[in-house]
């Protein structure tokens, strides 16, 4: 197989977590599909320094997680504000209403978080556990542990007050 059809092949069997994270960390379909590709160009060129010593789907979120803050960064130098102004789902999945309406107030709250705050609830979201948060991150598990501990607190009182 090709090194190409590989990489392809990969990118079809993990595009959920691209998805994911350009959902995050943009508020439009425009700018998801800029990060969409810029996030697969990352991963192409970082294709062959992958050497399989952790999962595709960690390596996958390292680069996705980096490319995505790295481009709020460059946003944000320019005086733009990107926010979550609301939660895409893919059109495939159903939800019920409330479920639904649950998740906006919480994406709506993690939509206040700074972007190392909104990498780690989204992989936590995710089912990520600390350790491989970490291997994603570059934090310690115990680091991860606290901040993610910390966030929950924040996010909990934010909703309550509401």
């Amino acid at each position: 197989m090709s090194k190409e059809t590989e990489f392809t092949h990969i990118i079809k069997a993990h595009e959920g977590v691209i998805f994911k994270i350009t959902t995050v960390y943009t508020n439009n379909q425009e700018d998801q599909k800029d990060l969409y590709q810029e996030i697969v160009y990352q991963l192409w060129k970082s294709y062959d320094n992958f050497k399989g010593n952790s999962k595709v789907s960690t390596w996958m979120y390292r680069v996705a997680l980096n490319t995505a803050i790295t481009r709020l960064k460059k946003e944000k130098r320019k005086g733009d504000q990107i926010g979550i102004d609301k939660v895409i789902m893919k059109q495939t999945e159903q939800y019920d209403t409330e479920f639904e309406e649950r998740l906006k107030v919480l994406y709506a709250h993690i939509n206040g978080l700074n972007e190392l705050e909104k990498g780690l609830m989204l992989l936590l979201l995710e089912g990520k556990k600390y350790e491989e948060i970490s291997l994603i991150t570059g934090l310690s598990a115990s680091n991860v542990g606290t901040k993610i501990s910390r966030i929950k607190q924040k996010l909990k009182t934010q909703i309550v007050k509401k």
